[in-house]
C-alpha cells in the first residue's frame, strides 16, 4: 500500500507545466515576449486587447494581430525541458474575430538556439502546430515535425475552424509515438506518428530482382473473336440536308457551287466496337514482391515526434487582414490538466462571447435598416419639393400672365 501511495505522488510529481501565458497583467506581456525585427518596416505589432465581443472583459484579453498585410513574429522563452520520455502537450486558443480571409494562425516551438530578435520563416523549429487559412482552398489545421533537416507535414487533412469566435486547439505527443489533434476539447484526429508522417522510409520496398513475367497476361477482358461488325452498320455521322434548297438569289458565279448544309446523320451507330467477354488467360494484377527495406530500422521509431531541447515558443505569421487574438498558451506533459484548463478558460464563455456578438449583430441590422428607411424618406421629401413650386416664382408667373393680358387687350 506504501509502494502505490509513493507512486501516486511520483506521478503527480511528474507532471509538469513548462511554459503558461494568458495576457492577464496588461502590457507586461511585452517584458515576456521578444519581437523579432527580421521584417523591419513589413513587421506587424501584436496589440493586447479582448476583441469587439468577448465573454469576460479582462480574462478574454489576448494578443492580437493590429495591421493588414503584414508579417508577425513574437516570441518567448522558458525553461528548456525533453519530450524523449514524456507527453508533449501544446495548447492555444485563437479568435479570427476579422473572418479572416488568408493568414495564419499557428504557434513554432524551438529549442534553445533560436535568436528571437532575428526569428523569421527560415527559423529552424521542433513543432508546428495550428490553424492557417487562404481563400476556400486552405483551411486546414498544421501538425509539422522537424526531422533530420526537414519539416515533415502530417499525410491527412485536419479542418480547421473559419468562423469568429473563439477557438481551443491542442496537440498531443505521446512517448508511445501516437498523437492525438483536439479542437475545443474534442479529438479530431489521431494515430501512430510513423504511419501519418514520413518520419521513417517503408519497412518494404518492392524487389528490385522481381518484374512481371513477359507472359503473364493482366487483361481482365478482351474482344469476343466471334463477334462480327454487321453489315448496315457503316453509316456517315453527317449527311447533307435533304430539305435544304437553293436560295433563289444564289450566283453561282458570285458566290461559288451551292452545297446543302449538313446535318448529324439520325442512321450513325457510332464507331463500333466487338463486344468484351472473360479472358481464359488472365491471371489477375500482378502484385510486385516485396522485401525488408534494408535503410529501415526499427530503433529510429522510437525517437520520432521527440526532441530533446524544447525551450521556446513563437507566432511566426503572415496576414492579409488582421484581427486575430491569441491567448490561454500552454505547454505541459500532463494532457488531463490541459483539458481542465481548456475548460475554465475557453469553455465557461464562448456562450457568453456568441450572446455578446448575437447582440452586435442584431444592433447594427437595426440600424441599417433604419438608415435604409432614413434614406428612402429623404428621397420622397427630395421629390415632394420638386414638384411643389416656391411662392416667389408662382407671384412672377402670375404677373407675367396680367401683362400678356393686358398687352393683349391693348391688341
Amino acid at each position: 500500500m506504501k509502494l502505490l501511495v509513493l507512486f501516486a505522488l511520483v506521478g503527480v510529481v511528474v507532471s509538469e507545466v513548462f511554459f503558461e501565458e494568458r495576457f492577464e497583467d496588461g502590457d507586461a506581456f511585452e517584458s515576456r515576449w521578444v519581437q523579432s525585427t527580421h521584417k523591419g518596416a513589413e513587421a506587424g505589432k501584436f496589440a493586447l486587447t479582448a476583441g469587439k465581443f468577448y465573454g469576460d472583459a479582462e480574462k478574454d484579453k489576448g494578443i492580437q494581430t493590429s495591421q493588414d498585410a503584414k508579417f508577425y513574429a513574437l516570441s518567448a522563452e522558458f525553461k528548456p525541458f525533453s519530450s524523449k520520455d514524456k507527453n508533449l502537450v501544446i495548447q492555444f486558443t485563437v479568435k479570427h474575430e476579422q473572418n479572416i480571409d488568408c493568414g495564419g494562425g499557428y504557434v513554432k516551438l524551438f529549442d534553445c538556439a533560436l535568436d528571437q530578435t532575428d526569428m523569421n520563416g527560415d527559423s529552424p523549429y521542433n513543432v508546428m502546430f495550428g490553424p492557417d487559412i487562404c481563400g476556400p482552398g486552405t483551411k486546414k489545421v498544421h501538425v509539422i515535425f522537424a526531422n533530420k533537416g526537414k519539416n515533415l507535414l502530417t499525410k491527412k487533412e485536419i479542418r480547421c475552424k473559419d468562423d469568429v469566435f473563439t477557438h481551443l486547439y491542442t496537440l498531443i505527443v505521446k512517448p508511445d509515438a501516437t498523437y492525438e489533434v483536439l479542437i475545443d476539447n474534442e479529438k479530431v484526429e489521431s494515430g501512430e506518428l510513423e504511419a501519418d508522417w514520413d518520419f521513417l522510409p517503408p519497412k518494404e520496398i518492392k524487389d528490385p530482382e522481381q518484374s512481371k513475367p513477359a507472359d503473364w497476361v493482366d487483361a481482365a477482358k478482351i474482344d469476343d473473336p466471334e463477334d462480327v461488325r454487321p453489315e448496315d452498320w457503316e453509316k456517315p455521322e453527317h449527311i447533307a440536308d435533304p430539305d435544304a434548297t437553293k436560295p433563289e438569289d444564289w450566283d453561282d458565279e458570285m458566290d461559288g457551287e451551292w452545297e446543302p448544309p449538313m446535318i448529324d446523320n439520325p442512321e450513325y451507330k457510332g464507331e463500333w466496337k466487338p463486344r468484351q467477354i472473360d479472358n481464359p488467360d488472365y491471371k489477375g494484377a500482378w502484385v510486385h514482391p516485396e522485401i525488408p527495406n534494408p535503410e529501415y530500422n526499427a530503433d529510429d521509431a522510437k525517437d520520432i515526434g521527440k526532441f530533446d531541447e524544447n525551450c521556446k515558443i513563437g507566432f511566426d505569421l503572415w496576414q492579409v487582414k488582421s484581427g486575430t487574438i491569441f491567448d490561454n498558451i500552454l505547454i505541459t506533459d500532463d494532457v488531463e490538466h490541459a483539458k481542465k484548463v481548456g475548460e475554465e478558460l475557453w469553455a465557461v464563455t464562448k456562450e457568453s462571447e456568441k450572446k455578446m456578438k448575437d447582440e452586435q449583430d442584431e444592433e447594427e441590422k437595426k440600424k441599417a435598416e433604419e438608415d435604409a428607411k432614413s434614406s428612402v424618406d429623404e428621397d420622397e421629401d427630395d421629390e415632394d419639393l420638386d414638384d411643389e413650386e416656391p411662392e416667389e416664382e408662382k407671384e412672377d408667373d402670375a404677373e407675367e400672365e396680367e401683362a400678356e393680358a393686358a398687352d393683349h387687350d391693348e391688341l
